[in-house]
């Protein structure tokens, strides 16, 4: 079991820093949004910003959290605790079962915890960091304020008992889910035929567009983060039917200084309301 997690996390190292480099080229080359090209020297500023943001995440996640996840996951085999466990016991369910159906319940939960975060404002002064991005690419998927990753990470120690997850199988998770993320927050230029096959499945760029919108009613929508069924389930699925004229970004935050480092860090303690 050791060796499949460490495995699970090299290659979840390997697939991020790939997927990054391999979107951020196709982004240079065939931009979704032609203005957000920019010069190399603008865009490089705006990746290190938000991979900044990305790497003092990590380095919570390293530090405090990874060790209490995988303490609530060795507790909850011990004890078979957990739905996924109380399922393969009492039903003889094969590995590969339970491993799907841990990706499916916190994939679940990975939409809940979004809706939350934009319904209850306490959550929404952290989470507005990573909407008020206004020239959004495959960087923005790590531009989370550390306080949104503490309370994300925090609420998932009863969840892996709860669930009775296996480590590996979150990390498995992490891996799909932030595979699809970095997909579809970058600015890439793909058929809208594509666009629309994928998005039965997964969130699209196309779909996710429509959740960065400045316009509120569409922002309150698309909360999915690897599958895109969760929306349509709950009623919250939207599409504008020409991308291209959405407008990225929050109204309030659009001044330079928001967008530093220290300005992401220091938003959730503005005061400023959705327009």
């Amino acid at each position: 079991m050791q060796s499949l997690l460490a495995a699970l996390q090299q290659s979840q190292v390997i697939a991020m820093l790939a997927g990054l480099l391999l979107l951020f080229l196709w982004e240079s080359l065939h931009p979704f949004y032609e203005h957000f090209r920019g010069s190399f020297k603008d865009r490089g500023k705006h990746a290190v910003r938000n991979l900044v943001m990305g790497a003092l995440n990590s380095a919570l996640i390293a530090v405090v959290f990874v060790g209490l996840w995988f303490a609530a996951s060795v507790w909850a085999d011990d004890y078979r605790f957990g739905m996924m466990h109380w399922l393969q016991d009492g039903l003889g369910l094969p590995g590969w079962v339970h491993a799907a159906g841990a990706v499916l319940l916190f994939d679940a939960w990975s939409y809940a915890w979004h809706r939350m975060n934009h319904e209850i404002p306490f959550f929404w002064r952290f989470h507005r960091v990573h909407h008020s991005d206004p020239n959004m690419d495959v960087t923005t998927a790590n531009r989370f304020h550390i306080g949104e990753i503490f309370f994300s990470s925090l609420f998932r120690i009863p969840l892996i008992a709860l669930f009775g997850i296996y480590l590996w199988e979150l990390v498995l998770y992490e891996t799909l889910m932030f595979a699809v993320v970095q997909f579809h927050h970058s600015n890439i230029n793909i058929p809208a035929k594509v666009d629309r096959a994928l998005r039965a499945v997964i969130v699209s760029p196309n779909m996710h567009r429509v959740h960065h919108s400045r316009w509120q009613p569409e922002t309150d929508s698309n909360y999915s983060s690897l599958f895109s069924f969760w929306d349509r389930l709950a009623r919250t699925f939207r599409l504008n039917p020409n991308p291209k004229n959405i407008r990225l970004g929050l109204d309030e935050f659009d001044r330079e200084e928001d967008q530093t480092v220290g300005g992401m860090l220091k938003t959730p303690g503005d005061k400023k309301k959705r327009e």
